[in-house]
């Protein structure tokens, strides 16, 4: 049993609630968190090397971009599922006034080692406007 109560700043830019891993459970092959978007905030452009993530949005709206060059937009909302294969980058944006909680299961029991952080590309420029969540 994991009791969840402790969170950490995790290196996508955003608060991640501590839950099942290799350190917390002795997971072999996953984690699993609770991660959470402010209102007006976005995550770092990232790529999780290896490692395939699974993501459902428990409540609020969050626009990823997604994809090479991060050219792709989707807007995930509350009761969504979202897939992103290993080493697709991804960058989530919280436009709302509300917070974004998401359930986010990873195929990385050591939780952060795979996040190989990256720059956000010159189209996404106006994004800089944005504070990242966890700085």
């Amino acid at each position: 049993m994991i009791r969840s109560g402790g969170a950490y700043d995790g290196k996508q830019g955003m608060s991640l609630a501590t839950g099942v891993s290799s350190r917390s459970a002795g997971a072999q092959a996953l984690c699993l968190h609770l991660v959470t978007i402010p209102p007006g905030t976005r995550g770092v452009p990232h790529v999780h090397a290896g490692h395939e993530s699974a993501i459902y949005t428990v409540s609020g709206e969050t626009e990823v971009w997604h994809g090479e060059g991060l050219m792709q937009r989707t807007v995930v909302r509350a009761g969504d599922f979202m897939y992103v294969p290993p080493g697709i980058p991804h960058l989530p944006v919280n436009r709302s006034d509300v917070m974004t909680v998401a359930v986010v299961a990873r195929t990385d029991p050591q939780e952060q080692e795979s996040v190989v952080p990256m720059s956000l590309p010159p189209h996404l420029a106006e994004l800089d406007d944005f504070p990242v969540a966890t700085p």
